[in-house]
This record gives structure tokens, sequence and C-alpha cells, in this order.
């Protein structure tokens, strides 16, 4: 069991998840968003935090042996927006760690690294970066950052290049990305259950029969997700008419990111 667990982002989508399903991993649970973090239980501390305010993130991470960063901007928006809460914040998350004792890191990327990718492509761990967005290319300068601190210092990180993280795939697309919340809280469970963890990018993604990606090089951790999007075939399909073959969503792993214009 850790001594404490960061999260970050606690207030968001996947944030709330861990908030309510990973008590058990942590003596303490430390709750951090801009957002109304509403009242603490028994084992959680809450601290709003700004990950752009460096010297507000180190006093944010110290004391924490495990991080799970979902903290940051999660939609394509404007560069400066995306440079303040998406790569500062994460140099000042890295950089506060270090000076921190070096805690386990969950690194919540992207599928939106890789977009740019075609669906008719098998992607392992070695894929080149091919964002679709700023905050695409956002989250491959996490990965750098997580890859160089892990060479440089030791800190070891999972980089999860998340699918669709939802209770169930809403259209066609997630078809082959959807990951849902149980696959989620188990692959966190390995992340920071395993001996040795290295800095492995990992895929995001349930069992779906049409999957993209291949985890074989992250299989030492363990993880094996339970959860098909294809039990959900009927139902999306009958709701989202096919796209013509010629549509981003069709073509790229990206999807509809893949034809979104610059935010000014």
């Amino acid at each position: 069991m850790l001594k404490r667990l960061l999260i970050t982002g606690a207030t968001g989508n996947l944030g709330r998840v861990a908030r309510a399903r990973l008590g058990h991993l942590a003596e303490v649970l430390r709750l951090s968003d801009l957002g109304d973090l509403g009242t603490a239980a028994a084992n959680e501390e809450l601290m709003p935090c700004d990950l752009a305010d460096g010297a507000t993130v180190k006093a944010l991470v110290e004391g924490c042996d495990g991080i799970v960063h979902f903290g940051g901007m999660s939609v394509e928006n404007n560069f400066p927006t995306i440079l303040r809460a998406n790569i500062e914040g994460v140099y000042n998350l890295y950089e506060a760690a270090r000076l921190s004792g070096r805690p386990r890191i969950l690194f919540a990327s992207s599928n939106h690294a890789i977009g740019f990718h075609r669906q008719d492509e098998h992607l392992d761990a070695g894929a080149r970066p091919r964002p679709d967005t700023l905050y695409g290319v956002s989250k491959c300068f996490g990965e750098a950052i997580a890859s160089m601190y892990h060479d440089k210092f030791g800190i070891e990180t999972a980089i999860v290049r998340i699918g669709s993280s939802f209770p169930e795939p809403t259209n066609r697309r997630m078809l082959a990305t959807w990951l849902s919340y149980d696959d989620l809280v188990s692959l966190i469970e390995c992340v920071f259950r395993a001996p040795r963890l290295g800095c492995p990018i990992i895929y995001g993604a349930s069992a779906n029969d049409r999957l993209w990606w291949d985890n074989s090089q992250a299989r030492y951790l363990g993880w094996v997700p339970k959860d098909n999007a294809e039990d959900f075939r009927g139902k999306v399909e009958a709701a989202e008419p096919p796209p013509a073959a010629d549509d981003p969503v069709a073509v790229y792993q990206g999807g509809v990111f893949c034809a979104e214009p610059i935010h000014e």
C-alpha cells in the first residue's frame, strides 16, 4: 500500500472514477484540481492547485509516493491554455517529483498523440508520435518529459495513451478505442503493484475486437483488460450511421480531432 497517492484532475471524468475507486491503494488520497473538490472523506486530503504554479505544485507533490496525473486540459484549446495547463503543468509536476522522493507516476497521455496514424495501421509502443491537435502535441511533450526524467533521474512512469474512457462506447470509433472504467482501474492497480515499472508506453483500451493497438511490450505488468466494446456494437451502429469513407472519423485514429482547426 502506498502512503500517499496524489490524483490530479480529481474533479474531471476520470479523476472522479479514480477518487471513488482507488482508496484501497493508499493510506491517504491527496486530491487536486482547480474545481470544487467537495468535502474530504476520512482518508482524503484536498489541495486545490494550478499546475502552472511551480511553487504550489512542489507543495502538492511533497510527501507523495504515487501520482495519477489526470490534470490539465483534456480537449483541444488555444495554445496559451494548452501551454499553461499541459506543458508548463507537466514540467512542474516532474520537477516537483524529482525534488520530493521521485514517486511513481501514471501519466495520462492520449491516443491523440498518435491520432494521424490511419485506422488500418496496427500500432505498438514503438509507433512514432503523429499528434492530431495542439492537445495531442502537449501529450507528446508529456511523454518526452516522462522519458527524460526516467533516464536522467530514475522516476518511473506509466505513459498511458488513453483511448476513450466512458461508461460505454457511444460512437463507431469507440468500438476500437473504448476503455471501460473497470479496465482503467485494474490498469492503475497494476502500475502501482508492479515490482518494476520503468517507463512503458501503454495503450489504454479494453479488449476490443476492433482494437488498433498492441500492448505486448507492457505484458510484464500483468494487466489483462476484460471488457469489449463489441458488446455495444449493435446499439452504437443503430444510433450512428456509417461515415463517408474519406471522413477523418473513418480514416484516422484520432477521428474528428484530426479535422480540428487551430483555436485562436
